[in-house]
């Protein structure tokens, strides 16, 4: 069995040189951050060539009064966090820090420790990677203006620019952002910013019937009331549903929102500012240790169904209740159920999970059909020689 080598390059032209001799050679290339969602994607992904973006680690510009940034790929989400958290700003992507199993609190690794695992500024994007904020502020790529990008040829290519209304280029950001690495490699992304909020509010209710639980998310993601996230959780045959307030007048929005709850049925209605562990559980439920976790993407209008479809598996979800985006934990061996009770039109990509469960585009949900079709298109366009991550994203592209 060949041996896969290892290269980390610190510059963007190093990068772009590996890709080209990598395609020269005929060899194949698989793109790592932090390795947090390795295990996604399709079962065999082995390539000659891993290339790490460690050495990218660089924030090359933060313009706080542009409220817009240039980070390195390699540049792991929370130390961005952190910088940008001095001037009172946040880069508003809030997925989970811990590839699975929850959420913890950053520490330092005592002696023979090793640190944990962060996910990256690059990984993110490229895997379009998403927490509860996303109700406000959008997806990964909802918030980059800008890319750089070395395809498997060697070119360096850049689009978009380093302010917010820029419409330049070919928008490769929206191309590259969840195509896991199968178009070639993000060298580094601006991003644009907003105020960080220190305090925040949080409306929550209960429900015991899907369909109740389906009405309250709907008459809340209708409210003019500027959550910050709108969320549902449902556990053993018991759901809530979690409103949060930021900014101006917080807590009056957030008993606003408890008001529509209970207009809505929703019992045990309450409003909390110690709200933090409550948004961590929702953030950790995207992802699973040991068990199936699968991404549900449904009409917000089918949360009911999909609710009963995952407890026709036994399962859990968390999920952005206006958005219809629901993580779904299962058993293996009760995903088939799962995706059999979902509603026709859903469709559900497996993250975590046994290699068992990996069958080409399967894991993905991935259909024949136009949408497919295109996305090969796209694949030929950008990388012919099939170098970047083979077989990793749908259908084998």
């Amino acid at each position: 069995m060949a041996t896969t080598s290892t290269l980390a390059p610190r510059t963007f032209e190093d990068a772009a040189a590996a890709l080209a001799a990598a395609t020269e050679e005929g060899r194949t290339v698989r793109i790592v951050g932090a390795g947090t969602k390795l295990g996604w994607g399709s079962v065999d992904v082995a390539a000659d060539i891993e290339l790490h973006t460690a050495g990218l680690d660089e924030v090359v510009a933060h313009d706080a009064g542009d409220l817009t940034a240039t980070l390195q790929a390699g540049v792991p989400l929370e130390l961005a966090q952190r910088t940008f958290a001095a001037a009172g700003q946040m880069l508003a992507l809030d997925p989970p820090l811990s590839p699975a199993g929850g959420e913890s609190e950053p520490s330092d690794p005592g002696p023979g420790d090793t640190a944990p695992a962060r996910p990256t500024i690059g990984g993110v994007i490229a895997t379009g990677d998403a927490g509860p904020l996303r109700h406000r502020y959008g997806a990964p790529r909802d918030l980059v203006i800008g890319m750089t990008v070395a395809l498997s040829d060697g070119t360096i290519a850049q689009a978009g620019g380093k302010v917010i209304k820029n419409v330049a280029g070919y928008d490769l950001a929206k191309l590259f952002s969840g195509a896991f690495g199968t178009l070639g490699l993000i060298l580094s992304v601006n991003v644009r910013l907003h105020p960080l909020h220190e305090a925040s509010v949080t409306a929550l209710g209960a429900a015991s019937d899907p369909d109740v639980l389906c009405r309250a998310a709907v008459a809340l993601a209708r409210a003019p009331l500027e959550f910050e996230a709108l969320d549902v959780a449902w556990k053993g045959g018991r759901g809530g549903l979690l409103a949060r307030c930021a900014g101006r007048e917080a807590t009056r929005r957030a008993h606003r929102a408890a008001r529509l709850m209970r207009e809505a049925d929703l019992a045990e209605v309450d409003v909390t500012d110690q709200d933090g562990q409550l948004w961590e559980r929702q953030r950790a439920g995207q992802r699973s240790a040991d068990q199936a976790l699968l991404r549900v993407a449904a009409l917000p209008t089918e949360l009911a169904d999909v609710v009963r479809a995952a407890e026709a598996g036994d399962g859990t979800i968390v999920g952005r209740a206006a958005l219809g985006a629901s993580f779904v934990e299962v058993a293996p061996e009760a995903v088939g159920r799962l995706r059999a009770a979902l509603p026709r039109t859903a469709r559900a990509a497996l993250l975590d999970g046994p290699a068992a469960l990996r069958d080409g585009g399967e894991s993905w949900g991935a259909q024949e059909g136009s949408e497919l079709e295109l996305m090969r298109r796209v694949k030929a366009r950008f990388d012919p020689t099939r170098t970047c991550n083979p077989g990793l994203f749908v259908g084998g592209i």
